[in-house]
């Protein structure tokens, strides 16, 4: 296995997923290997009950073998994409589980706060991106910024963003979506 502190880059995942595609399974276990330990710390994060962040875990694979080939590397990140199906088997997971939502119960402000922690350097970003992430994100108003945080860190749906903030259902959308351009925006300027 992969040395815990090692940096696994996005162009190495993104070679994976495409091994994956081919159905190669060698290439498909070192995938496992290189981000598995990453994606479980996410799902942790997200479920905050390891055997259910475990389970998740397992059905983010399935789907990563099953869905491979439609991994495009133009459209976004590997990282993302695998980020991606992980976070929405987790949404999934707890909703069949019955569960409340992970921010349930949390003070806005400490997850809101907690977005430092984050170790975004584990995905492949430098400390240069590590850091305009964290400018950019101070840049937003604080609803956009406080929305992105529950449903992207806090792995809560909009609907469920919507009732953490007690706010309409359209607004926290609205506000998601201007937020998510206006990062992209800061990104890449």
């Amino acid at each position: 296995m992969a040395a815990r502190d090692e940096t696994v880059t996005d162009e190495e995942v993104a070679e994976l997923i495409v091994g994956c595609a081919r159905r190669d399974r060698p290439v498909f276990q070192r995938l496992y290997e290189r981000t598995a330990p990453r994606l479980l710390g996410c799902l942790i994060r997200i479920l905050r009950d390891r055997a259910l962040a475990e389970d998740a875990l397992q059905d983010a694979f399935v789907q990563v073998w099953n869905r491979a080939g439609q991994f495009e590397a133009g459209r976004g990140s590997a990282w993302g994409w695998l980020i991606a199906i992980a976070r929405y088997r987790a949404i999934d997971l707890r909703r069949s589980e019955g569960r409340r939502p992970a921010g349930t119960g949390m003070p806005l402000e400490d997850i809101a706060a907690d977005e430092d922690s984050v170790d975004t350097s584990a995905f492949g970003l430098g400390e240069r991106a590590t850091r305009m992430l964290s400018h950019c994100m101070g840049a937003l108003q604080p609803r956009q910024r406080d929305s992105i945080v529950l449903a992207f860190q806090g792995g809560l749906s909009h609907a469920e963003v919507a009732t953490e903030m007690g706010e309409p259902l359209g607004s926290v959308k609205s506000w998601i979506r201007r937020g998510l351009v206006a990062l992209k925006r800061c990104l890449e300027s």
